[in-house]
């Protein structure tokens, strides 16, 4: 099927008299006829239901559809875009372990490594993603077990050289960890050039509407487990009568422990609810993103014409320093986000954002309705100043996320919030 009819078909195939839609499962539990066939699913030597913490229907036809979307050999959702990134790493990391992230991603994310893993024993050194390889590899240390980077990052909208950091991971026999979050697989499949696992906030862009929070693990099952670096695959997990992760389920190795381990022991789990209207949002994805594209691309035009503006970052634009990698990953589109320097700072942003009447002022993107943010008092307030140069945020940066609004309202509402600010 072409990506579009996957939308719409994969996951969940109905069979004679069942219904057409996927139905929301709403069950905690599932009933069987023997002590015998619970036993089985407890070992793990058979497949099936038996408590939604790890398996729900409703959210196993989702975590189809977006395996099948990005094309993986699986996927996991869990009840938030921190969960699956939380799950992503410590699924492969533990104490003592390191981590080698770039600098240019979300602040939430930022703050994970940065503080909540230094605490758990997990050490995290970030690196600038325009670095060349010669530069990379100075940040690997013995004990690196992963590589981790957004496609297009929050807010800054750097584009990743995907293949570059995929050769960068697998040169030093560690697995490449993507947030595909921004581009969605209809504009970037990460697994093509080379990412292991991919990790999405399916608040965002699968979902589309702002009425469900989520997130997923997609695993490509192209990484070799087994390459000593990664015991806790490919040796015997006492939690399971010593079964071996890469032994029993093979290309899919690291998802069953993501599962039936970390789901298990933190569950962190999506209602069937969640699972059902996040379903229903990845129906109408492609149609979507077409239109979120079209309009940030005439957003980001616009402001880079407006003398309110020193900055407009968005790929599309030929001074963006991401224009050329954008170009190679991204040939079809981007993303409805843009990220713009208000030039007379941080107040004069304050009075832009306050003077938007259609555009919301929310904490939120990636919704059908257009929305605006400021990113150093919100999501990245947490960070100190230097954290936040890192990350290339500064004190009159403003994230705005196009909707699927008719453009000439979007521009309208732009223009007379800008015009405040003159004089």
């Amino acid at each position: 099927m072409e990506f579009e009819t996957k939308c719409l078909h994969a996951g969940y195939e109905p069979k004679n008299g069942e219904p057409r839609v996927v139905p929301i499962v709403q069950s905690t539990t599932y009933k069987y006829d023997s002590a015998e066939e619970i036993g089985q699913l407890f070992d793990l030597k058979a497949s099936g239901y038996f408590y939604t913490r790890l398996a729900n229907p409703t959210t196993n036809a989702a975590e189809e559809k977006i395996a099948a979307l990005e094309g993986g050999v699986g996927a996991l959702c869990t009840s938030s875009g921190q969960a699956a990134t939380f799950f992503a790493v410590l699924n492969i990391l533990e104490a003592g372990d390191h981590l080698v992230s770039t600098t240019s991603i979300y602040g939430g994310t930022y703050n994970l490594f940065a503080h909540t893993f230094k605490k758990m024993g997990i050490a995290v050194t970030f690196v600038d993603q325009w670095a060349s390889l010669e530069e990379l590899q100075q940040a690997i240390q013995p004990n690196t077990k992963a590589v981790f980077a957004e496609t297009i990052a929050n807010p800054a909208l750097h584009v990743l050289d995907i293949e570059k950091f995929a050769t960068f991971a697998h040169d030093n026999q560690v697995p490449l960890l993507v947030d595909n979050t921004f581009a969605t697989p209809y504009f970037c499949r990460p697994i093509e050039y080379g990412a292991d696992i991919v990790i999405h906030s399916t608040t965002k862009y699968l979902d589309g509407h702002a009425v469900q929070t989520g997130g997923v693990i997609v695993d490509s099952g192209q990484f070799d487990w087994t390459n000593g670096k990664f015991p806790q695959l490919s040796t015997p997990d006492v939690t399971y009568h010593g079964l071996v992760y890469t032994e029993a389920f093979g290309p899919a190795a690291y998802l069953a422990k993501a599962r039936v381990q970390l789901m298990r022991d933190l569950g962190a789990t999506p209602s069937p609810q969640n699972s059902f209207l996040l379903n229903l949002g990845m129906e109408t994805l492609a149609v979507r993103m077409d239109r979120h594209f079209e309009n940030a691309k005439k957003v980001a035009e616009f402001l880079q014409e407006r003398p309110e503006v020193s900055t407009v970052s968005y790929p599309t634009l030929a001074t963006d320093p991401s224009y050329e990698l954008a170009q190679k990953y991204l040939p079809n589109g981007l993303c409805g986000v843009v990220s713009f320097e208000i030039a007379a700072g941080k107040e004069q942003a304050a009075k832009f954002l306050d003077a938007l009447t259609l555009v919301s002022l929310q904490v939120h993107v990636a919704d059908i309705r257009t929305c605006a943010l400021h990113p150093a008092t919100s999501t990245h307030r947490q960070l100190s100043e230097t954290e936040l140069n890192e990350v290339g945020i500064s004190a009159g940066l403003v994230r705005i996320s196009c909707g699927i609004e008719n453009i000439n309202d979007i521009l309208a509402d732009l223009q007379q919030a800008l015009e405040q600010l003159e004089g």
